[in-house]
């Protein structure tokens, strides 16, 4: 067990599909947190502020293979093999994005450089999160 507080980031330029149109750039960084060892977050900047999604770190993976996913994270390889796609849906909107499938892949190999595949568990303490869930003042 290294850092129990390390983060991995990357910047990533996603663009967004939009309808009759060419893609849009959207600005990114992907985060892996130890503290969280099963998910990763990417951070889309667009316009003045920025919008955080949390999945888990085994669908981007996953999603660089073959379509997975379901509710409101869907990722999935795109017509064009050299691109990952994915799709965003919320109550308040939805959205199509499109990553170089090489730069997820490095920043994925990153995280299991700091937590091997399989090996999550050893880096959450799920008693600790139930009492967080349990705790009444």
């Amino acid at each position: 067990m290294t850092d129990p507080n390390n983060v991995t980031s990357a910047r990533i330029d996603f663009a967004l599909r939009t309808f009759g149109a060419g893609p849009r750039p959207v600005p990114a960084e992907l985060e892996y947190d130890t503290s969280d060892p099963y998910a990763v977050a990417v951070v889309l900047h667009a316009g003045p502020s920025a919008v955080r999604w949390l999945f888990g770190r085994d669908l981007l993976a996953d999603g660089l293979l073959a379509r997975c996913g379901d509710g409101d994270v869907r990722i999935g390889p795109a017509g064009d093999p050299a691109l990952v796609v994915v799709e965003l849906s919320s109550p308040d909107g939805a959205a199509v994005l499109e990553a170089p499938a090489k730069e997820i892949a490095a920043f994925l190999d990153r995280t299991y450089d700091v937590i091997p595949a399989g090996s999550e568990s050893d880096w959450f303490d799920f008693d600790e999160e139930l009492a967080k869930l349990s705790y009444q003042d």
